[in-house]
């Protein structure tokens, strides 16, 4: 059996899960890389090969067999004077066990001082990805039972384009979560693990586990119940969301224990939402709590912004700046999109102000109604970015009303998530790209970005804006549904 060094990223992407590593062990088939995921890759390609342009005269290995790779790669270390491209390193043995373990780094460089290892990387930051530090952790631990001493350096060249230095610590870690990864190969039954919407909904064995999952009711079905949580209480024999009803009520819950970081701690406060959270899932229906608290308006503007992260550009953009008034006085869907020319996020950023200007001159103070923080967040980059002509901005951000809240403290929705596309299902609101997301969104926005065919390019943004729209159509939908709620008596 081999391990290789990007088996960390099997283990912790796109999130930490042992039953992901045991299925693809036995070959069970998963779903294929969507557009999104195959754009990541790509654009992970082409940030390691414009560093790989610096070094004209690199020495690759990486089409050879990997144990001609490792030894060419120990011969050019021994020589110290060729930039080595997709070497390797092998041990034989892991924990007294025959198990070959395989380094590929992307570039050794060297120094006065023997070589550095560097791997090429979009994230912008090491913090949050574990994956990449035990990666390079192991690659350092492969040198050094190598050549006898440790690389002069362990770097990542983010997707910032700076180089990040990270401390060899010996590898110990890395070896130890190498041996966890290879018990559970190893094991003859798939390993015991939790459910959970932020957990699995990005995962690739997504359709393979969570519809089991849903007809049995699991608790990580529900809102609230946090991973230790849920897993403290499969400990104790409480899996399902009936069991959870049966065996606990407020107080009690209250006062359960489960691991929280390094300690324990007490469910506390949380109770009462992850048991009513329950019954709603149980019962298959929302469970008023109060009334929204939505402000009384003639009209509202439902306001959605689809944005690129940082490491999908070299500037974080916002694309399109979606808007569309809805109520007693309607009108048009009106988009701001950012131009493909060097200007376009700026040009992007006052046509919304443009736009949303002319809102306020029709509607005066009208609310913009949006889902979760990402509006506000984005809108105060731009402030920062490029000023706030007239000071619409500001008049955006002081109207600005997030439904996500609103709905959450109202009622308790059969489902495992507050996304808006999980709430549109309960309103019974329908797209007409039902499989359209934001990553779709991002991986499409793209594409119109590197075509030079108008007409293409043309085609693919109607597609993005369609989505945006019934983004904004969706909020609608859903926030006139919650203004119909009643709490209980």
């Amino acid at each position: 059996m081999r391990l290789i060094a990007s088996d960390f990223w099997g283990y912790y992407r796109p999130s930490e899960c042992s039953l992901r590593v045991w299925l693809r062990q036995q070959r069970i088939e998963e779903a294929a890389p969507g557009p999104f995921a195959e754009l990541l890759m790509r654009l992970g390609r082409e940030h390691e090969e414009r560093h790989l342009a610096q070094f004209p005269n690199h020495l690759d290995l990486g089409r050879l067999p990997i144990a001609e790779r490792a030894e060419r790669t120990r011969e050019a270390v021994a020589a110290g004077d060729a930039v080595v491209y997709q070497g390797a390193f092998r041990k034989e043995e892991l924990a007294g066990t025959p198990v070959e373990i395989v380094g590929v780094p992307d570039f050794l460089l060297p120094t006065r001082s023997g070589y550095a290892i560097r791997d090429s990387k979009l994230s912008r930051r090491l913090e949050g990805h574990i994956e990449i530090e035990l990666q390079l952790q192991l690659y350092g631990w492969l040198y050094e039972q190598t050549f006898g001493e440790p690389a002069a350096a362990l770097q990542v060249h983010a997707g910032s384009g700076e180089i990040l230095d990270l401390p060899y610590e010996g590898g110990e870690p890395a070896l130890e979560m190498l041996e966890r990864i290879l018990r559970i190969r190893l094991a003859s039954d798939p390993p015991q693990t939790s459910v959970g919407w932020s957990k699995c909904s990005a995962c690739p064995y997504f359709q393979r586990c969570w519809p089991p999952a849903v007809e049995r009711g699991v608790v990580g079905l529900v809102p609230g119940a946090d991973r230790g949580l849920v897993e403290e209480l499969q400990a104790q024999g409480v899996e399902t969301i009936e069991q959870l009803l049966e065996s606990f009520d407020e107080a009690s819950l209250a006062e359960f224990e489960r691991p929280w970081g390094k300690k324990r701690m007490k469910v506390g406060g949380k109770a009462a939402r992850v048991l009513i959270g329950a019954q709603a899932i149980q019962d298959g229906a929302p469970i008023v709590l109060q009334r929204p608290a939505i402000p009384a308006h003639p009209n509202y503007v439902m306001f959605d912004l689809e944005g690129m992260p940082p490491q999908l550009d070299q500037l974080e953009k916002i694309y399109l700046w979606g808007m569309q008034v809805f109520g007693a006085d309607p009108g048009p869907f009106r988009a701001a999109t950012a131009g493909f020319a060097p200007h376009g996020d700026c040009q992007g950023w006052e046509a919304f102000l443009r736009k949303a200007e002319t809102i306020f001159s029709e509607h005066g103070d009208i609310p913009f109604v949006h889902w979760a923080n990402y509006e506000r967040t984005k809108i105060n980059l731009y402030v920062t970015r490029f000023g706030d002509r007239n000071g619409i901005a500001a008049r955006v951000v002081r109207n600005l009303f997030d439904l996500y809240p609103i709905t959450y403290e109202s009622i308790a929705v059969p489902a495992s998530s507050y996304g808006l596309k999980q709430i549109e299902k309960l309103v019974g609101f329908e797209r007409t790209l039902p499989d359209a997301a934001g990553d779709w969104s991002m991986a499409r926005y793209i594409e119109a970005t590197e075509t030079n065919d108008a007409g293409s390019r043309a085609q693919i943004m109607d597609e993005v804006l369609t989505y945006n729209r019934e983004d904004l159509e969706a909020t609608w939908a859903v926030l006139c549904w919650l203004r119909e709620l009643q709490p209980p008596s």
